[in-house]
């Protein structure tokens, strides 16, 4: 491939959100549903020449007739008339037909033959699909330049609220929250005298049942077995605040000793699963009621996922050339307001940098169709038998396979250490635990309820009784 010819070079990436291939010029509403998908997202080339499967295969019909039957076709077939730039490249010495539209600017675009309701098209992939009506309102949106949480819900005037969570986010930062604030940050709508709390800002409170989020501790590296799992709802700040400690509880330290000292860092760094956890927030499509944020722990990677794809016409290319866009207006402004975002549009850029900088594999951005994906992946452990977890013996702080399956990238150093000591003597007393560990009851409970609470430990006969590790844990999807 040759770095003067562009297109070939897009070519062999194959179909995507941006790039459509035909072997032959299809049918009219065909190719006008591919012109309209472009032009409500990020734009896009139909290339006519190209098979499924990338091979160059060329024009056989007049060019010029095929340049004056598209005209045609996107003027009799679509709405609002959309601009397309239609030209012939050449590659060693094949001619194929390139129709380029860039993203529009008047949405939505649809099919005149069927209406904006069911004729409006956007691209997932490397597919077509008939927009939602949620994402049709986006679109409409778009047009008016407003995001969907800066507009009021006029079922919540302003004085039915409690805003206790608010201010106290507020406090936290040294700042104070007014009624002038809330205004300019459009947290509340002012319209014919009458104030009114936006969407935005019932979304902090937690006023919507649909915002939530879902968690799930994997066994293994695929979701056939559950270790543990919550749902957390209620004001965005404490949905943060909880979903990072869950990522948090199930994922392992490491240590780092400097001079006479021990430091314990999470293998994954703390501030790049914050700022991983706050975009998904931040870009989360809350218009559409029926989807939340998912986080899964597997043993290799922390995913996290947030409904709605990438906003705004952005595509992967764009993040990984820093450039950003902003779903959700109002929720960046009081993130950025209270410390949350620092910099607009280098988020993404600093989690790859965290964890580039910790010798970790470098982390993923997906748009998985209507989603976007997050993948932060875990230090690699390799054992003597060349796997992720297994049998080690006491002296290196790991836990034999006990007939079951606890894995050491599951645990702590912490937690390793109290389930060899209960290995060497069920009946060990709390004291006793403590003590051998060279840490206080309250925090030797607090690991003993981790353990317990994950399914790895068991408590026998109350006070007098003993300790059972158990074999197995989790249960079936």
């Amino acid at each position: 491939m040759s770095s003067d010819q562009p297109l070939l070079l897009e070519i062999q990436k194959g179909e995507s959100k941006t790039l459509e291939f035909k072997q032959q010029l299809p049918k009219g509403q065909q190719i006008a549903k591919t012109l309209i998908a472009f032009a409500n997202g990020s734009g896009g080339k139909l290339i006519v020449g190209v098979t499924d499967d990338r091979q160059l295969v060329g024009i056989q019909d007049d060019i010029f007739e095929l340049q004056d039957k598209i005209t045609s076709m996107i003027y009799e077939l679509c709405a609002p008339q959309l601009a397309a730039q239609i030209y012939i490249e050449n590659i060693d010495g094949v001619e194929l037909l390139v129709v380029e539209v860039a993203r529009g600017s008047l949405f939505p675009y649809y099919l005149k033959s069927v209406g904006r309701e069911q004729g409006t098209y956007i691209r997932l992939g490397a597919s077509n699909r008939v927009a939602s009506p949620e994402h049709i309102q986006q679109l409409e949106l778009q047009r008016l330049n407003i995001s969907f949480d800066a507009l009021a819900n006029y079922q919540y005037p302003l004085e039915k609220l409690d805003l206790t969570v608010l201010e106290a986010a507020f406090k936290a930062a040294d700042k104070t929250l007014t009624l002038e604030k809330m205004l300019n940050l459009k947290l509340v709508i002012e319209e014919q005298g009458q104030r009114y709390a936006s969407h935005g800002l019932l979304i902090l409170l937690g006023q919507y049942e649909h915002v939530m989020t879902q968690c799930a501790r994997f066994k293994g590296t695929n979701m056939s077995v559950f270790l543990d799992r919550k749902e957390y709802t209620g004001d965005l700040f404490s949905q943060i605040e909880q979903t990072e400690i869950f990522i948090k509880n199930h994922l392992s330290l490491r240590a780092e000793i400097r001079g006479l000292k021990r430091y314990d860092y999470l293998e994954i760094p703390e501030n790049a699963i914050r700022e991983a956890l706050v975009n998904a927030y931040v870009h989360r499509d809350y218009s559409n009621f029926g989807r939340n944020i998912k986080v899964a722990v597997y043993d290799d990677l922390v995913n996290i996922v947030s409904p709605g794809g990438l906003p705004n016409g952005l595509t992967e290319a764009d993040l990984l050339q820093g450039r950003s866009e902003i779903r959700n207006r109002v929720l960046a402004r009081v993130f950025r307001e209270l410390g949350y975002i620092e910099h607009w549009g280098s988020g993404l850029q600093r989690i790859k940098q965290m964890c580039e900088a910790e010798n970790l594999p470098t982390p993923e951005f997906l748009e998985t169709n209507d989603f976007f994906d997050v993948k932060l992946y875990r230090p690699v452990i390799e054992l003597e038998s060349g796997a992720i977890g297994g049998a080690i013996d006491d002296s290196s702080g790991v836990i034999e396979d006990l007939g079951g399956a606890i894995e050491a990238s599951q645990l702590t150093e912490r937690q390793q250490e109290i389930l060899v000591l209960i290995r060497r003597n069920p009946k060990v007393s709390y004291r006793s635990l403590a003590e051998q560990l060279g840490i206080n009851q309250s925090a030797l409970q607090k690991h003993l309820n981790h353990l317990k609470d994950v399914g790895w430990l068991e408590r026998v006969g109350g006070t007098r009784g003993y300790w059972a590790i158990k074999k197995e844990f989790g249960g079936e999807v």
